[in-house]
């Protein structure tokens, strides 16, 4: 009885969709802009002027980009 409820229970998962990224580039620098938002850009992973770096497009990851919108650039 418990192999038949482990195998429904592997049936009824669905299956993982290849997850959605996001290409995010540094077009400005943050010097001279408050410091948490360098903090943030550090965060992305970001570390010179036109370096770019794909992340998960997670809300965690749109809330960092929401935050310095205005020192980098976005592609889907």
């Amino acid at each position: 009885m418990a192999k038949a409820k482990q195998a429904k229970a592997k049936a009824a998962k669905p299956k993982k969709t290849e997850a959605k990224t996001v290409t995010i580039k540094l077009t400005k620098s943050p010097i001279g802009f408050n410091r948490n938002q360098a903090t943030v850009v550090q965060s992305i992973g970001l570390r010179k002027i036109n370096h770019a770096v794909t992340l998960a497009d997670t809300p965690e990851t749109r809330g960092m980009i929401f935050k310095v919108r205005h020192l980098v650039t976005v592609s889907e």
